[in-house]
């Protein structure tokens, strides 16, 4: 198999004498990050939701990635996802900078809002998971009004512990979406959704960090300047200040890529 394209990994009711379709990607120190534009990537995913083809979506940035190389957990969580997008700027540049870069950046805010819109015409059903009580609450209301005919079938806030996974995504099951959107800490949010995606039975589950604080007005999202200038990062910062620490990622990253960039692109064994 080439490592410029990987297969869809089909599950659930997908046809069984469908092939299986390739991404094009491009991998990032062994984790493939697809180079499908913007486009692309919500026709693959609106696929996914008409063949309920189980599709876990992460919308990939160079800390996930250094946190990846020093958690195997981590790593294989990311591994096994079916779509790694290009949020983060720093892999936009690590991609070209290694000659192959992806079609655009694929900003996670960005995809969750084109999800909605098409949902609209689709009549799709939606269910947000995480944050505290009062943001998910003000969000599901705000994406309700913006999107009246996408069904919001269910939220709960993040705050749950191992003990209460099982109510969890049973309420999840129950509620039965196309879309889970998913809102948790940095070092649990992707391996929650890796851990129980084949019991949740929804089609497309993405992980969407802090965008329920933006769409409930908690946060604001970086102007159009900083997103063109690709500090986004920095405007973040700038509003929370505690997130200094994780930061440190970044100068890391770009070091490590051009320290290695010969073997950047070149399988690598799970840690």
């Amino acid at each position: 198999m080439s490592l410029s394209s990987i297969p869809f990994r089909e599950k659930g009711q997908a046809k069984p004498d469908m092939a299986e379709p390739e991404i094009p990607v491009v991998p990032i120190f062994g984790l493939p990050f697809s180079r499908m534009n913007m486009q692309d990537t919500v026709r693959y995913l609106t696929e996914s939701i008409e063949l309920r083809r189980t599709t876990q979506v992460i919308t990939g940035n160079p800390i996930m990635v250094m946190m990846a190389l020093e958690d195997p957990a981590y790593y294989r969580a990311m591994e096994r996802a079916e779509l790694i997008v290009p949020d983060g700027a720093g892999v936009v540049w690590a991609a070209g900078y290694v000659g192959q870069p992806v079609a655009e950046r694929v900003a996670g805010f960005d995809l969750l809002h084109q999800l909605m819109h098409v949902g609209e015409q689709k009549r799709w059903s939606v269910y947000l998971l995480g944050t505290t009580q009062e943001v998910i609450e003000e969000a599901a209301e705000r994406l309700q009004q913006q999107y009246p005919l996408v069904r919001i079938v269910g939220y709960r806030n993040g705050f749950f512990g191992d003990k209460e996974d099982k109510e969890v995504v049973q309420a999840i099951r129950e509620a039965n979406p196309d879309i889970l959107f998913v809102a948790r800490a940095a070092d649990n949010q992707e391996p929650w959704i890796a851990r129980h995606k084949d019991e949740l039975g929804v089609p497309v589950m993405m992980g969407v960090g802090g965008s329920f604080d933006v769409i409930a007005g908690k946060l604001k999202r970086a102007p159009i300047l900083f997103q063109k200038l690709r500090l986004e990062w920095f405007y973040r910062l700038l509003q929370q200040p505690t997130r200094y620490r994780r930061m440190l990622a970044l100068p890391k990253f770009a070091v490590k890529v051009i320290r290695e960039r010969e073997n950047v692109t070149k399988r690598h064994p799970t840690p």
